[in-house]
């Protein structure tokens, strides 16, 4: 009986985190508050302003140059096509 009795007395004076995660309500505090403060500034980093503005920029400059590949197939084939027409009108 005296074992239970020094036990209970042990659980009174812990705080629930202290039991449960053996930290005081001060370092666990501490804890769940870098926890939070680190995830901010990873989600800033990876969904922030500056990474939307870069990502929005470079699909703008893919589709610049998707267009830029076109263009320039299309006036290389007129250009073939032209060089063609002159080289068979040297030839006769």
């Amino acid at each position: 009986m005296a074992n239970e009795e020094l036990f209970e007395g042990i659980f009174d004076t812990q705080s629930i985190t202290e039991r449960y995660f053996g930290l005081s309500l001060v370092k666990f505090l501490l804890l769940i508050l870098l926890v939070l403060a680190l995830g901010v500034y990873i989600g800033m980093i990876l969904y922030g302003t500056n990474s939307l503005e870069i990502f929005f920029g470079l699909q703008d400059y893919d589709q610049f140059l998707q267009n830029e590949i076109d263009r320039l197939r299309s006036e290389n084939a007129e250009l073939q096509r032209e060089y063609f027409e002159l080289k068979e009108i040297s030839a006769k």
